[in-house]
């Protein structure tokens, strides 16, 4: 384990009652201690700081079993939604999309034709379809998203370069030191209260690039609640459609 390069993953195989699971080990040169994260789809992956020891990585396993088990359990009691989705409900934004499979040749593509109603077009197999649902998606969410960090910064007195949206597994945002903000497309699904602590999460990172005492003490003075919302936005997973990632 000591000598595992960055980014390097070992797949372990791991007794769950009477099954044999498979569950990823992953080195990340930017972790500080040892995580378990639960996928979407009942993935396992448990990520390691840079030399840590097979004695470490076995306690850790130990330890957090049953919330692991527990997790897999849960994703796996939910059966995948139908696809395509009769619905879209961006929360954050205060909208419902209705999608209509429209068919026809060519490339899938996701078209609005009007207020709430969604178009998708082309052929393919249900990852293209995906795939140009996340495109229309990233591209729709994009103007709103900017528009309201822009309104939080004027409100509270930051500045920042540009906003960017990504559609990731694991994280919610980031900052970075040109003041680029880059938010998770994810964040559309959540109650808006949970957009905004997002939102303002990062935009307090133009202040502080870390998670120091005066950094949380930033956040405190512009979301006095946010500690409550930070753990809804930590579940916040639930809120997303399993196409998002397929």
């Amino acid at each position: 384990w000591a000598q595992m390069l960055p980014q390097a993953v070992i797949i372990g195989q791991v007794m769950m009652g009477a099954t044999t699971e498979v569950w990823e080990f992953r080195t990340s040169p930017r972790a500080r201690r040892l995580s378990a994260r639960v996928h979407l789809d009942g993935r396992v992956e448990i990520v390691l700081p840079r030399g840590a020891s097979r004695e470490a990585v076995d306690l850790f396993v130990v330890r957090h079993r049953s919330w692991i088990e527990a997790r897999v359990a849960e994703r796996r009691a939910h059966a995948p939604a139908p696809f395509p989705p009769r619905d879209i409900e961006l929360h954050a934004l205060g909208q419902r999309w209705r999608v209509h499979l429209a068919g026809g040749r060519g490339a899938p593509r996701a078209e609005a034709m009007a207020p709430g109603l969604l178009s998708l077009r082309g052929t393919g197999e249900r990852a293209r379809l995906a795939a140009a649902l996340r495109e229309w998606l990233k591209d729709h969410c994009h103007g709103p998203i900017e528009a309201r960090v822009a309104e939080l910064a004027a409100q509270h007195g930051f500045s920042f370069g540009k906003v960017q949206l990504r559609c990731q597994r694991t994280r919610w945002g980031s900052c970075s030191r040109r003041g680029v903000i880059s938010l998770n497309v994810c964040g559309a699904f959540q109650p808006p209260p949970v957009l905004d602590y997002l939102l303002l999460h990062e935009l307090a990172h133009t202040r502080h690039m870390n998670h120091s005492a005066a950094y949380w003490h930033a956040v405190e003075a512009v979301c006095p609640g946010w500690r409550a919302l930070d753990r809804e936005l930590s579940r916040g997973w639930r809120h997303v459609p399993s196409w998002v990632f397929s």
